[in-house]
């Protein structure tokens, strides 16, 4: 059997109770576990600060340290006077509205007349502070603070909570059941006294520690003896309740702080968002009550986007609905409503994605059973814009919204409506938004523009745990889809952000291209000014003359505009072929690395072979890959920007089938059948090549990283890529028995930066580019709204490709 030393309770406490405002919440949690009628009350009795308490003992042992202490001449050192000077400084720093405890304390400071008897007052002082945290619960007995109290990891609550989630009970009924929160009166201070009654008791029980007693690192943990005892009588027959008063402070305690830690951390115990519960906390410095910030609900109307989301699971199948409000982008535009659903196809290849994807990016292993496990949860964002707010600095109503928005940004984490920590502090950025905001362009959704809060219940969610150390919950994999769940939304929030961005910010009048327009309205301005010059007198020719001046320069102009015009939409076509080069690069590069890996695992072996048989088996699967290398480099010359500039004459089937013939190796990797469909006769068009050939890449490459999705999915799910070209007008259909696009996202699809891929694949420019690019040669690619698989969701998409006769 292990030995367990007296210290471990100390190095328990230690780690897992990591600051004073953890300390405060674990003791609360317990208050509010008894069933507290009336709240929980903490009460700071303070007559010294624990700074200062340490700066005047570094002034004793400075006065120790100096010489002929009391045995001097005149023009030595006065030590008397530097004791009264002392006795002064000590006076002044206690807090004379600690009442009793300041006239305690001056009592102590009284007729001393050398340094010990002022050390000893001083730590007399120091035992004075404490601080209490009271309960009006059920109390415990004498037996239970013996059995239950001092017994660390006690399983009785534990045993409750499961009894109750298995009777179906819905809510939780206490907020901690590790059995260890008691160490956090450790974190406050080396000395406890618990007092605590039940109603059927006559007299207080009571409970005295003290910590340092642990700290002998002789002793084991049974040679530290700690017996509870029967104390006074109640004040009342039928109180009950608990007092756990901490004493022997090892924080600096002031007014100052204890405000800062009720605004930070005691106002946001409870959710202020939602409806509160049983969660009273009543804060008193040296009896004065301290009133900490309430979030007003009318703050958050002022916020210029929000988010809502509720993840539920329906039939067994898990849902995310999210509903977005989009009032102030900081332009004009209509306020936007949007409301979407993702379902269970959607959720997996968002959150879970590709497991050999995953495994080599050292992300969490998240299977689609974490889907449903995770449990329903919910959440509400509101975003305030700086930017915005920062333009009206001189208005008082910015004054408030700026502090306010300081005072609560963050997301929190609140399981059956009482704070996990440590989400939401100032340095927590659990769901990575500032790293994800400074990697995006356009709106910064930074920790600092977002008010926030997730909900969870201990019921709900039996798979989100807290670690033992209260620093946040167990890494598992439905904490890993809770979390990107989140982070999902707040991309799709982003999406919808630029979307409206771009049909309002930047929907600007078109400029007018069509030359015969300035053209016409020149020939109107040159009869007009020749019919003022037949009627114009001698005075009145000068005007003429200046009008002809003004027409020509006018006519330079729109010369000039029509040019550069010209070479901006040159420009803009550029741009969109670099783009669907850059993202070609990312798929053959893949290619490349993995038939590369091929031809080197193959020389590797051939390198421990000796038979000539082998060596030409060998041989033949290395021509094998070189030749796939070959094909892939084939396609990136009509890709680059100078080759999908230029329209050419070229049959589309032999294109579709080089361009297939090249992913061989992929759909063997892949396992995906291949069946295609060709007309009988060659489809001969004029099109930009490179142009045409990056539209059917991407729908490939789409349906296989979907199809693999499925698969990971199903068991036994075989992959059908199904290829269709067809004339008259040439088209290419392209299909798959993935799991489709919901009927929701039909159009969605198509817009910029919009992906329900993974977070690592979660671009968004693949389908917008290639619809650029199909509209470019004249054409159209569409979703065949006809063709729905079982669920309902769409299959096929149709690639027109209707080249100009040019």
């Amino acid at each position: 059997m292990f030995k367990v030393s007296a210290r471990t309770v100390l190095e328990l406490g230690s780690e897992l109770i990591s600051s004073d405002a953890i300390a405060f919440y674990e003791l609360i949690k317990n208050g509010v576990d008894a069933g507290t009628k009336d709240g929980v009350t903490i009460k700071f009795k303070v007559v010294l600060a624990r700074r200062d308490y340490l700066e005047l003992r570094h002034t004793v042992n400075r006065l120790r340290n100096m010489p002929d202490n009391g045995n001097h001449a005149e023009d030595e050192f006065d030590f008397e006077e530097a004791l009264a000077e002392l006795l002064d400084e000590t006076r002044a720093r206690l807090f004379s509205d600690a009442g009793k405890l300041y006239d305690r304390a001056i009592e102590f400071l009284e007729d001393i007349d050398d340094l010990d008897e002022y050390d000893a007052a001083l730590e007399e002082i120091d035992a004075l502070n404490q601080v209490t945290v009271s309960d009006t619960g059920s109390g415990m007995s004498l037996e239970q603070l013996e059995t239950v109290f001092l017994v660390l990891g006690t399983k009785s609550r534990k045993e409750e909570v499961d009894t109750a989630f298995e009777d179906g009970v819905s809510e939780a009924p206490y907020l901690g059941e590790k059995g260890i929160g008691r160490l956090s009166a450790m974190r406050l201070g080396d000395r406890l006294t618990v007092r605590t009654a039940r109603e059927e008791d006559e007299t207080f029980n009571i409970l005295d520690i003290d910590w340092t007693d642990f700290e002998d690192p002789q002793k084991m943990i049974e040679d530290v003896t700690i017996e509870p005892r029967v104390g006074g009588e109640k004040p009342q027959p039928d109180y009950s309740g608990t007092d756990i008063r901490v004493r022997r402070l090892k924080a600096n305690w002031d007014r100052n702080r204890v405000e800062r830690l009720a605004v930070d951390d005691f106002s946001l115990l409870a959710n202020p968002i939602g409806k509160p519960k049983r969660h009273r906390i009543a804060i008193f410095w040296n009896g004065e009550r301290i009133n900490f910030a309430r979030l007003d609900k009318n703050f958050l109307s002022h916020a210029h986007a929000t988010l809502k989301g509720e993840y539920k699971i329906r039939d067994g199948s898990p849902e995310l609905t999210l509903r977005m409000e989009l009032v102030n982008l900081g332009f004009e535009h209509p306020v936007e409503h949007q409301i979407e659903t993702l379902k269970f196809d959607d959720l997996l290849a968002a959150l879970v994605g590709l497991r050999q994807k995953r495994s080599r990016e050292n992300k969490r292993d998240v299977n689609a059973a974490a889907l449903t496990d995770v449990g329903p949860f919910n959440f509400e964002l509101y975003w305030f814009n700086r930017a915005t707010l920062r333009k009206g600095r001189s208005t008082g109503d910015y004054q408030a919204l700026r502090k306010l928005l300081d005072q609560w940004m963050g997301v929190r984490l609140y399981r059956d409506g009482f704070r996990v920590y440590p989400y939401g502090t100032e340095d927590d950025d659990w769901l990575e938004l500032d790293r994800t905001a400074l990697r995006a362009k356009g709106y910064a959704l930074n920790r600092i523009q977002f008010v926030g809060q997730v909900d969870i219940g201990r019921f709900s969610n039996p798979h989100l745990i807290d670690q033992t150390n209260r620093e946040g919950l167990r890494h598992t994999p439905e904490e890993a889809v809770l979390k990107e769940a989140i982070q999902l939304a707040v991309d799709r929030l982003r999406d919808e952000m630029k979307r409206v961005e771009n049909a309002f910010k930047k929907n600007k009048p078109r400029v007018p291209t069509d030359p015969t327009r300035t053209k016409a309205l020149e020939q109107r301005m040159k009869k007009a000014i020749r019919a003022l010059a037949r009627s114009a007198d001698e005075d009145q020719r000068e005007i003429v003359a200046e009008f002809e001046e003004m027409r020509e320069e006018f006519s330079r102009y729109a010369a000039e505009a029509r040019e550069r015009i010209l070479e901006l939409e040159q420009d803009t076509d550029q741009m969109v072929a670099m783009a669907g080069v850059g993202l070609m690069v990312e798929v053959v590069a893949h290619e490349l690395a993995r038939s590369a890996e091929d031809a080197l695992d193959t020389l590797n072996k051939l390198q421990r072979k000796n038979v000539p048989e082998e060596v030409r088996s060998r041989l033949e699967s290395l021509r094998a890959s070189m030749k796939a290398i070959s094909k892939r480099l084939r396609i990136l010359d009509p890709l680059s920007v100078s080759g999908r500039q230029r329209k050419e004459a070229f049959e589309l089937d032999e294109l579709v089938r080089d361009l297939l013939s090249a992913h061989e190796a992929q759909f063997d990797r892949h396992h995906v059948k291949l069946e295609t469909h060709f007309p009988d006769r060659p489809v001969a068009l004029k099109a930009v090549k490179g142009m045409v050939a990056q539209v059917i890449e991407n729908l490939v490459s789409n349906s296989v990283y979907w199809m693999d999705i499925e698969r990971e999915r199903k068991l036994g799910f075989k992959p059908l890529l199904t290829i269709a070209v067809e004339d008259n007008p040439p088209r290419v259909r392209v299909t798959d028995n993935g799991p489709g696009i919901s009927p929701e996202y039909a159009e969605r699809v198509f817009d910029l930066f919009f992906s329900l891929k993974d977070k690592s694949r979660r671009r968004g420019l693949g389908l917008f580019i290639a619809r650029e690019a199909a509209e470019h040669n004249g054409g159209a690619l569409v979703i065949d709204t006809e063709i729905v698989n079982r669920e309902g969701r769409y299959t096929t998409f149709d690639y027109r490709v209707i080249g100009s006769d040019e």
